[in-house]
């Protein structure tokens, strides 16, 4: 007898949907065959389902099965296979009747017992299944909570396979679960640290107000001690609050890599990544045998934090410039192509020469020009190029240390950045362009015009400092952004100046 199950699988961050089938001949001999580009985790299904069916008071039949997961040409990988594959050989079989099973996709890993284990990706598959027009998606009950934020199907989630039968089978009755999205999204956006907590430090906190409200990428140059990571560490929560469509889009990638909570349903906060500088290149951009995300993808919609960044291997260094330009990273291999979406924003940060005490006014530097110039040169130019705000963070002084006065709190750092990125919605909403810094020529002719003073303090400083042509193009966009944070329509002469006050490289201070 045949019998076919809906299931799904998963590649990147999306899911498709898999049919198993099971044929069971009547042919007096054993043998079981499973076909469809399984990989290992899924040819190991054959034991599980085996142990799981006989532990649950079924029989497993010695007759000949075969077992094809279509489509046939997309290889199939982890245990997620386990009960569909059971549920199709007991009907195949004929011990059960199900009729509601042409209605549900089934996903999950067995234990021996019959038990269900979670599998990863399982809101990739709810919102497969919806899109599908699948009545519901039967999974284990530890998936309830991300799947269950999925509106417009059913999410019945199980506990075991014996659960599973007499649920297809009509003896057992099981509400759908549902999560309330917007209070998930309320309950999961609450961040530990706060800018408040920052000693001093008023023009890098200006800075990195203007990055969040532009989605300008930023290096901090300063002394070791000076309060780099922990500026970097507070940027996420002066970005404005994630919508559901980026919580959504955030919470695949972290499912599909198998790093959701317990009990979590939604990752509502900004990610924060910050790699130790020894991490490989497959570690930051992804990829691997069986491809998985890497630090890139793991900071989409949030920061990627690099701190020692001539530390990092320059090869790895270098694998960032396609993500920060396209917003995704594409991994291919022979068989496969898998993309994975990469919109962060990059804080790094560096000492100003290897003993870090060259801008220091109180601590003398051991290092020759020579080996100055060699450490900022581990840092190409083309990554340069793609980094916005350059900022000298100075040493915190002892009068800033012991001010018991608390600085202004990330909210209402975070109201003025999400009005300016209002401003920017409305602007480029014709465009696929959602912040200042990912604007276009088209767009900057456009929307960065500059009056007659301000093209006197931009053209005294482009001959002053020796700026290039790409110090030009990112000095419009900081002073856009700048205006956006002021509310002004038009650029005016203390948005340049302060917008060049952000190029420290480009004006040769460690030259």
């Amino acid at each position: 007898m045949l019998a076919k199950v809906i299931s799904t699988g998963t590649f990147g961050i999306e899911a498709y949907p898999v049919e198993v089938e099971v044929n069971v001949s009547k042919v007096d001999f054993t043998g079981t065959a499973l076909v469809g580009l399984p990989d290992a985790a899924v040819k190991e299904s054959l034991e599980r389902v085996r142990a799981a069916v006989t532990n649950s008071g079924y029989h497993f039949r010695t007759h000949r099965m075969t077992i094809n997961l279509a489509p046939a040409d997309m290889r199939k990988e982890g245990p997620s296979f386990d009960l569909p594959i059971a549920v199709a050989i007991l009907t195949a079989s004929e011990q059960i009747v199900a009729p509601k099973l042409e209605e549900y996709a089934l996903t999950g890993e067995l234990a021996l017992d019959g038990r269900l284990r979670r599998v990863n990706g399982a809101l990739s598959m709810a919102l497969r299944c919806r899109q599908e027009g699948r009545r519901g998606i039967i999974l284990p009950e530890e998936n309830a909570e991300e799947a269950g934020v999925v509106e417009g199907i059913e999410v019945i989630p199980l506990r075991t396979l014996t659960e599973v039968v007499g649920f297809l089978t009509d003896h057992v009755v099981m509400e759908s679960y549902r999560v309330d999205l917007a209070q998930a999204l309320g309950a999961s956006s609450h961040y530990e640290v706060d800018f408040s907590e920052v000693k001093g430090q008023e023009h890098i906190k200006r800075a990195l107000t203007v990055a969040a409200a532009g989605g300008h990428n930023v290096l901090m140059i300063g002394p070791p001690g000076a309060g780099k990571s922990m500026l970097a560490q507070r940027l996420p929560t002066i970005l404005p609050p994630m919508t559901i469509e980026e919580a959504l889009e955030t919470t695949k990638v972290y499912s599909v890599d198998g790093l959701m909570r317990a009990g979590q349903s939604l990752i509502a906060t900004r990610p924060f990544r910050a790699p130790h500088h020894t991490v490989s290149e497959i570690g930051l951009a992804g990829g691997g045998a069986v491809p998985k995300p890497g630090e890139v993808s793991l900071s989409h919609h949030g920061v990627l934090f690099l701190d020692e960044l001539p530390q990092f291997e320059r090869r790895t260094l270098e694998v960032l410039r396609q993500p920060m330009e396209d917003g995704h990273v594409t991994i291919s291999r022979a068989r496969m192509t898998v993309t994975y979406p990469s919109q962060f924003m990059l804080i790094a940060a560096l000492n100003p020469c290897p003993c870090g005490y060259l801008t220091d006014p109180k601590k003398e530097c051991h290092c020759s020009p020579r080996q100055v110039q060699a450490y900022m040169g581990r840092i190409s130019g083309p990554l340069l190029d793609r980094i916005d705000i350059q900022v000298e963070v100075p040493a915190v002084n002892y009068r800033d240390l012991r001010n018991p006065a608390e600085g202004e709190p990330s909210s209402i750092i975070r109201e003025r950045v999400t009005r300016a990125r209002d401003l920017q919605r409305a602007r480029f909403k014709d465009t696929k362009t959602f912040c200042n810094a990912r604007m276009n020529n088209r767009l900057l002719k456009k929307h960065c015009k500059i009056d007659g003073p301000a093209e006197t303090v931009l053209s005294s400083a482009m001959q002053s400092f020796s700026l290039s042509a790409r110090a030009y193009t990112k000095i419009l966009k900081l002073s856009r952004t700048i205006a956006d944070l002021d509310g002004a329509e038009e650029i005016r002469t203390e948005h340049v100046t302060e917008a060049i006050q952000y190029r420290s490289l480009d004006r040769n201070l460690w030259a």
